[in-house]
């Protein structure tokens, strides 16, 4: 007789494409001793794009020959191209375009969508998309469920066109080194309701918010940090300050400069569990 599933998603993982069991990415200890990850298969599809960036000296001169190759591969045109009668009634999902929806609202099916790619690829579950994904099923997952398979978004290859973006971003991080040589990032997170998200400490044992400084937080399986706490404090009443590992940047500021969220010093990273410190409430 099969075991009855786990109707808590806390416990869930999915396998993945990244050659790490799910359940080490998305702990606090990963966070503390990365390894470098790569969506299998996505840099040997497209070598060509690889070498043409390795001959790439500049930042800005790498980002254009990326978002040029995107748009042939992808067949996307930019918003200003002129476009027949029928090819401007087609929506072409596009990588810009969903960074751009995620930028309006990110529980709405831009963020569905990123999630699903995030839990198809690094397999991490998300917890909260409308509210919060508890137990299954619940009003949120199927929410969640019919949403990230919209086709306004989800068509074109966009999970192919974000296992780019990821696979970019990582080759500009290690090219370039826009925020050096160590192997974490510290950024910050506004959040309202603190309350609702699930805390640990660091022997595993839960515990209120009220009980310790320093704690191990169930974050979304992709959100967006903040560069600088004064930004944070714009978007919560608690701000939370974390060392997220470079390897699960998956967009920050400058990467593109000629995409949404690159002027809002706003860091989009694969989530999971990490260690958090109250900086202000």
């Amino acid at each position: 007789m099969l075991p009855e599933a786990d109707p808590q998603p806390r416990h869930w993982y999915a396998t993945n494409l990244v050659g790490v069991p799910s359940c080490v990415l998305g702990s606090a200890e990963f966070n503390a001793h990365p390894r470098p990850l790569h969506i299998v298969g996505t840099r040997e599809a497209h070598a060509g794009l690889f070498h043409l960036l390795a001959a790439c000296g500049q930042p800005a001169e790498a980002a254009e020959v990326f978002m040029h190759y995107l748009s042939i591969a992808f067949g996307l045109q930019p918003e200003s191209a002129p476009t027949s009668p029928s090819e401007a009634r087609r929506w072409r999902a596009s990588y810009i375009k969903l960074l751009q929806g995620w930028g309006g609202d990110s529980n709405g099916p831009a963020g569905a969508v990123l999630k699903g790619w995030v839990e198809s690829r690094f397999g991490l579950v998300p917890c909260y998309h409308r509210g919060l994904l508890g137990r299954y099923p619940s009003p949120p997952w199927v929410a969640y469920m019919e949403e990230k398979a919209t086709s306004r978004f989800h068509n074109n290859c966009i999970h192919q066109q974000l296992d780019l973006l990821y696979e970019f971003c990582q080759w500009a991080l290690r090219r370039h080194a826009p925020f050096g040589r160590h192997p974490t990032l510290t950024l910050w997170r506004g959040v309202n309701q603190v309350g609702e998200h699930e805390a640990w400490s660091e022997d595993g044992s839960p515990l209120t918010w009220r009980a310790a400084v320093r704690r191990v937080v169930r974050f979304n399986n992709v959100l967006s940090f903040a560069l600088d706490p004064r930004q944070a404090e714009c978007f919560g009443d608690t701000v939370l300050k974390v060392q997220v590992p470079q390897v699960k940047l998956l967009f920050y500021p400058g990467l593109l400069s000629k995409v949404p969220l690159s002027g809002e010093s706003e860091v989009l990273a694969i989530g999971g569990d990490m260690a958090a410190e109250v900086w202000r409430a």
